[in-house]
């Protein structure tokens, strides 16, 4: 009973985490979208690997802890920002001119 619990807890949380409709990913556009994840992944499968490399040394170990820490940060650093979605038309021309998204304007 314990463990049907704690299933549904931990696909929940990754549900959070690892589905783009669901993360704070889902503002961004879907191409945008695949690329933060696609960086998220390689960056993470890139630290779990060294943290596995030095785990034989103990010096090095600390090492994986400082790449975890990063990791965390960045991911959080990027969730964050992409609740704000912001575009070339956000932000306005110094010089005061209209900017069109296409040759009519619209």
């Amino acid at each position: 009973m314990l463990t049907t619990g704690l299933f549904a807890i931990i696909k929940r949380n990754y549900g959070l985490i690892m589905d783009a409709d669901k993360n704070p990913l889902f503002a961004l556009p879907p191409a945008q979208r695949f690329q933060t994840m696609v960086y998220l992944s390689v960056m993470w499968t890139a630290i779990f690997c060294g943290s596995f490399g030095v785990w034989f040394w103990y010096g090095e170990l600390l090492i994986a802890h400082a790449l975890f820490a990063l990791g965390a940060l960045t991911t959080v650093v990027k969730f964050r920002s992409a609740s704000v979605v912001r575009t070339y038309r956000d932000y306005p021309l110094k010089d005061g001119t209209a900017r069109y998204d296409d040759v009519w304007g619209g």
